[in-house]
């Protein structure tokens, strides 16, 4: 993706090969609180970044072009929700597509893509993105921008994050120093360089079959629950980690400067 002052660099991880193979990726900006993109500073080495002049290789193509417009076709999507118009324009990056009902931003300025929704809705104008790219076919997300601010609007995204999983989409949501996923039986693998904190919670009644492997705290096959927060601020330890869960959807997050770890989904028999 190419900005008005350049190509900037976002880290969207490596695409892999095989069953999940990650051909296409939404990356969408929200309205919350933005403290740039993951951006890989050296190999293995991550950190936010209010990007000025690179945006992600990974990124292919050029956003500021109508051939670009990927709603139909190969390459990543990059959406303004809202309020996350302002940021990307502060950064001289136009979006391919821009949505929302516009109470942020206040305004609703021209676009090539515009698409208003009414402010008296059933979904947060970040699910409505997401709606959006799913129906074009992407199932890999990066949500900025859906951190801070609004608590009530941050929990929703936490419950995004729930349903995206249970769709069996991969979906990462980045921000204050921080990256949130939710795995729904499946397994979240880190490198040994990984540290700082790892916290874990159950989205559900219960999640079953959880097991915590190379961390501070160890679990086996374990049953975490909604009302208990048994996997808070655990600890990375200088050896490969993991986090899996058999049955049920465990909301995961870690910091950021540990980039994103490799994601594996369990056979349902």
């Amino acid at each position: 993706m190419i900005g008005k002052s350049g190509p900037i660099r976002v880290y969207g991880g490596e695409p892999e090969k095989g069953a999940y193979a990650v051909d296409r990726r939404c990356f969408i900006v929200g309205a919350g609180e933005f403290d740039g993109f993951l951006t890989e500073s050296q190999p293995g080495k991550y950190r936010m970044e209010q990007c000025s002049g690179r945006f992600c290789e990974d990124v292919r193509k050029a956003a500021d072009t109508d051939a670009a417009l990927a709603v139909s076709g190969e390459g990543d999507l990059l959406i303004a929700a809202d309020g996350g118009y302002r940021y990307l324009k502060s950064m001289g990056m136009e979006p391919d597509v821009l949505l929302g009902d516009f109470d942020s931003l206040e305004v609703v300025p021209e676009h090539r893509h515009l698409i208003r929704h009414s402010p008296i809705k059933d979904d947060t104008d970040m699910a409505l993105a997401v709606a959006y790219a799913e129906a074009e076919g992407y199932q890999t997300f990066f949500l900025y921008g859906g951190l801070g601010g609004r608590l009530d609007h941050t929990l929703a995204n936490l419950q995004l994050l729930t349903q995206m999983a249970r769709k069996g989409q991969e979906a990462w949501l980045i921000g204050q120093g921080l990256i949130l996923t939710a795995v729904t039986n499946g397994r979240l693998l880190f490198p040994k360089q990984a540290g700082g904190m790892i916290s874990v919670f159950c989205q559900g009644e219960q999640a079953r079959g959880v097991y915590e492997s190379g961390l501070k705290y160890e679990l086996e096959n374990a049953v975490l629950t909604c009302d208990r927060a048994l996997g808070v601020s655990n600890e990375f330890i200088g050896a490969p980690g993991s986090i899996a869960v058999k049955d049920g959807t465990l909301l995961v997050m870690w910091d950021a400067a540990n980039g994103l770890p490799q994601r594996e989904m369990f056979s349902v028999r």
